[in-house]
C-alpha cells in the first residue's frame, strides 16, 4: 500500500495543485490526509487536491512523488477511479 503525489500542475484560486492518491484503499488516504493536515473539503472523489506548498511535507511524511500518468495508473489499477463520465452519472 503506498499514498502517491504527483507534481502541483494544476492552477486554482492562485496557486498551484497536486493530486494525492492511495493505490489501495481511501481509508489509508484519508487517515493520511487527516494525520498531515489536509482538510476533508480536498477530497474530490478519488483523490485531494493539494497545494504546493504541501508537496515536500507530504513527501517527507511518507507520500510517494511519481508523475501524473504514474498516478492516474495506480489509480486505475487499484479501482478506485472515478472517471468523469462516472463524475457526470452521479
Amino acid at each position: 500500500m503506498a499514498i502517491l503525489i504527483d507534481d502541483a500542475r494544476w492552477p486554482a484560486h492562485g496557486r498551484l495543485w497536486a493530486h494525492l492518491v492511495s493505490d489501495s484503499n481511501l481509508e489509508e488516504l484519508h487517515q493520511f490526509a487527516a494525520a498531515n493536515g489536509i482538510p476533508r473539503r480536498g477530497f474530490d472523489r478519488d483523490h485531494y487536491d493539494v497545494p504546493d506548498e504541501a508537496h515536500a511535507r507530504l513527501v517527507a511524511a511518507g507520500a510517494r512523488h511519481v508523475d501524473g500518468r504514474v498516478l492516474v495508473k495506480a489509480l486505475i489499477a487499484s479501482g478506485l477511479r472515478i472517471t468523469a463520465r462516472e463524475r457526470r452519472e452521479r
